[in-house]
């Protein structure tokens, strides 16, 4: 596979809900692409569908629940587990956004961040600046975790 194929991958891997960043980073390290490009593409990558369900997936989920019960049932999900997260997070805002994105663990992340600062009515020019601060983050502890500290010292 070609270098840019890989850069490829990794950035689309990055844009896919659940997996994104926390996925993106290690694919990039396992196909031998060096730290700060895979951090830099897997950021942009991860942060590509931000503003879009930001401002679009309200009106998604009130055109999917038109469609069938089986879709009202699975966006009610999708909106609970939100929800349920979104009372953790309403208290600091900005911060408990930043923080629940910056924390690589499954069910938190860019895509969660994005549709939690959509139902809580958080501005764009308060969500984007702490989503993308989170998701560097998540980024430079994947790096850590894949890459090893000591290879953070190359970076910086």
């Amino acid at each position: 596979m070609s270098t840019a194929a890989k850069y490829l991958l990794t950035f689309l891997t990055a844009m896919v809900p659940v997996i994104e960043l926390r996925g993106a980073v290690p694919l990039g390290v396992g196909m031998d692409l060096p730290l700060l490009p895979v951090l830099i593409v897997a950021v942009v990558g991860n942060m590509l569908p931000v503003p879009f369900i930001a401002l679009f997936i309200r009106r998604i989920f009130g055109f999917l629940r038109t469609k069938s019960h089986k879709l009202d049932r699975m966006v009610s999900k999708i909106e609970e587990r939100a929800r349920k997260k979104a009372r953790k997070i309403k208290k600091y805002e900005t911060l408990g956004l930043f923080i629940l994105v910056a924390i690589p663990l499954p069910g938190t992340g860019a895509w969660t961040g994005a549709l939690i600062g959509s139902l809580l009515n958080i501005r764009l020019k308060w969500l984007l600046p702490a989503i993308l601060a989170g998701v560097v983050t998540a980024g430079v502890i994947m790096c850590i975790i894949s890459y090893g500290a000591g290879a953070l010292i190359g970076i910086v």
